[in-house]
């Protein structure tokens, strides 16, 4: 497997809390001097580059709260050898930032929505903010961040009714809706036994919708597998972390907000790329280290690794 994406998680303030990744009783925000610079994380991803990374996802926290956030886009989009620039965000600030991002480089976003009816959608996030996320969607789609892709963790006892309405947004939009199995990370987020396989959320999809298209090729280079509603606008993706296990094919590496290089989700074996930066390492340091992290990124399993609990917000999924 060629290790070619980095995800960088660039702030962990978010806006929203979330009850499957930081709720009201777990903030315990880093201080912002820990927080990795601007240009701290424009060296890292240049560097990365240097050693083969082309995919770079920016996330947080949400990484709209982050100030300047358009003028990293803009710095990381004059990487020439990076293919991808993406962003995953809740979308309460894509409506007003939407174009900024396009101009400055970006070129697809995932928005977090895990409700489409917004009693629900507030018992998740704690905000009654759904009418803003949705005209984030459609400005996204207006500006050409495209594919848009919904990602929705379905959780139960709080959002199971809400599979087939936002299923439904494939039918109508040309967004990829993404069911993703919940897989809890601290003592704060809701038990391991709220969690609902994609087993269960394609039975549901398939009762009102009938029997979803063979899987889709070619429309992913991650972990999802691809389907489609018989004459849908858009598609549906399943993320199956709890019920499977994707590690031989998983190529991405991870850069929390303050500055640990993790090279699995599972496993607390982390690298200090800020402790580096910040004592002055050079260029030539630097890459041999990230040329080493890649090499054996091969080596860590869901099997053979360990986390204690940790919050999502710092790693961004």
């Amino acid at each position: 497997m060629k290790i070619d994406y980095l995800r960088v998680s660039v702030t962990d303030r978010c806006n929203l809390r979330c009850v499957y990744c930081h709720p009201l009783c777990g903030c315990d925000f880093i201080e912002r001097k820990e927080v990795l610079r601007l240009e701290e994380i424009y060296r890292i991803v240049r560097l990365f580059v240097e050693c083969g990374i082309r995919k770079v996802r920016l996330t947080g926290g949400e990484p709209l709260v982050r100030k300047n956030i358009v003028y990293l886009v803009k710095k990381l989009a004059g990487i020439e050898e990076i293919e991808e620039l993406t962003l995953t965000t809740n979308g309460i600030f894509l409506e007003s930032l939407a174009a900024e991002l396009k101009n400055a480089g970006l070129q697809r976003v995932n928005i977090s929505v895990d409700s489409a009816e917004n009693q629900s959608y507030k018992e998740i996030t704690g905000f009654d903010l759904l009418p803003r996320v949705t005209k984030g969607i459609y400005k996204a789609l207006e500006v050409g961040l495209k594919p848009v892709k919904i990602n929705s963790v379905i959780i139960k006892g709080i959002n199971v009714s809400q599979i087939l309405p936002l299923a439904q947004m494939s039918v109508y939009l040309p967004v990829v809706v993404r069911f993703i199995e919940y897989c809890p990370t601290s003592k704060y987020t809701k038990p391991a036994s709220d969690y609902v396989p994609t087993s269960e959320v394609r039975e549901i999809i398939e009762s009102k919708f009938g029997p979803l298209s063979t899987m889709l090729t070619g429309a992913n280079n991650g972990p999802a597998l691809y389907f489609r509603i018989k004459n849908s606008a858009g598609t549906i993706g399943f993320i199956s972390g709890r019920s499977s296990t994707f590690c031989r094919s998983c190529n991405r590496l991870r850069l929390t907000s303050d500055g640990k290089l993790m090279p699995c989700l599972y496993s607390a074996h982390t690298y200090d790329l800020k402790r580096l930066i910040r004592s002055r390492a050079g260029d030539h340091q630097m890459r041999d280290l990230l040329n080493s992290i890649i090499s054996e990124k091969g080596s860590f399993t869901k099997l053979n690794s360990f986390k204690e609990e940790f919050s999502m917000c710092r790693v961004g999924g």
